[in-house]
């Protein structure tokens, strides 16, 4: 199957296109010497460590990625947090009252709210009972206003990765944007879609620092795209979205990409421990398989064990009332004690 044609010219929206984006004062030395005085930006001129506005594009922190990835750093965009730059992505692509988005439920939720938030038509297609991407109704579903669709893989909450063939098919067979949301691929043992970017111009990936990197505190989103996508979306990201103590966090973290690793393989470990004692509980009706950090679980029934969890001092995800997902549980790996607790808590109750 071909892939259509994207022009992204058809796709951004006009008001985006006409935009003059912000110039922020450092945009305009880039390449200036160290020992320039700044008098331009109103900071406060005493030396803290953050009394300077921070990088606005992120320069080092995109070199690291670059080569930590194998992408160019023009083919990379940082947000707050990849909910940010899924709302950059809505608000380049997606005309208010006109256009509209397709998700597939059961999925992550922001999507949706994030689409509500920009005033986005949404289209719901339901995953298959296997959890994974109903190709020909999606294709079939979409219309000339479809601009953006949502692929989570691994996917959150069933922890399952989407077939390789069904995701190339929407990719190729879709006009408008296609997001892979790869923020659990580090658990995964399925490739990037990172490999074949260059292969799509209107495929976006998105990646985290939150999860596999254990830095969810400093909210870093990635954005991987081609350098025509980016630009469009480096025009109206806030001069300053990454602040300096993220850059710096983040920065260190790539650096010690061994103590990551290490990190991965123990939380896999464990997964797959949980995975086998979980099996043992009477009252677990199916525990669904994990390309994830999170276990899936149905139960007799979700509401009453997940009070009974709480009382006992454990806090999992009730998903029961989400599409596809009825007496669901979500159970995210913790440490090696943290999951021994949960064992003894779930095979005390009753």
């Amino acid at each position: 199957m071909r892939n259509k044609i994207f022009n992204i010219n058809l796709f951004v929206r006009p008001s985006i296109k006409a935009l003059k984006p912000y110039s922020s004062a450092r945009d305009e030395f880039k390449s200036a010497k160290t020992d320039l005085v700044f008098l331009d930006a109103n900071e406060n001129p005493f030396e803290n460590g953050v009394n300077r506005y921070p990088d606005s594009q992120q320069v080092n922190l995109k070199k690291g990625l670059s080569n930590l990835k194998g992408i160019n750093t023009k083919n990379i965009l940082l947000g707050n947090g990849s909910d940010e730059i899924l709302d950059l992505i809505l608000r380049a692509f997606c005309e208010p009252n006109q256009d509209n988005v397709i998700i597939l439920p059961p999925t992550y939720g922001m999507y949706e709210v994030l689409a509500r938030i920009n005033n986005i038509e949404i289209i719901k297609i339901k995953l298959t009972n296997s959890f994974q991407p109903n190709s020909n109704l999606i294709l079939n579903s979409i219309n000339e206003n479809s601009k953006v669709l949502f692929l989570c893989s691994p996917n959150n909450p069933t922890a399952n990765s989407f077939d390789k063939s069904k995701i190339e098919t929407l990719i190729r067979g879709f006009a408008g944007v296609v997001i892979i949301d790869e923020a659990y691929i580090d658990f995964s043992d399925k490739e990037s879609w990172l490999t074949r970017l260059k292969e799509f111009p209107n495929l976006i990936i998105t990646q985290t620092l939150s999860k596999a990197y254990g830095m969810a505190g400093i909210r870093l989103g990635i954005c991987y795209a081609s350098t025509e996508i980016i630009s469009v979306l480096d025009k109206i990201k806030p001069p300053y979205n990454v602040n300096t103590l993220t850059q710096q966090r983040a920065i260190e973290q790539l650096l010690s990409p061994s103590s990551v690793h290490t990190q991965i393989d123990t939380i896999l470990e464990e997964r797959d421990k949980l995975f086998k004692g979980i099996k043992s509980i009477e009252f677990i009706n199916k525990v669904y398989p994990t390309d994830s950090n999170f276990i899936l679980l149905k139960v007799d029934d979700a509401n009453k064990r997940y009070h009974q969890l709480i009382k006992k001092g454990i806090v999992v995800r009730n998903i029961t009332n989400q599409p596809l997902c009825n007496n669901c549980i979500r159970i995210t790996v913790g440490t090696k004690e943290e999951n021994k607790k949960l064992l003894k808590a779930l095979k005390k109750i009753q």
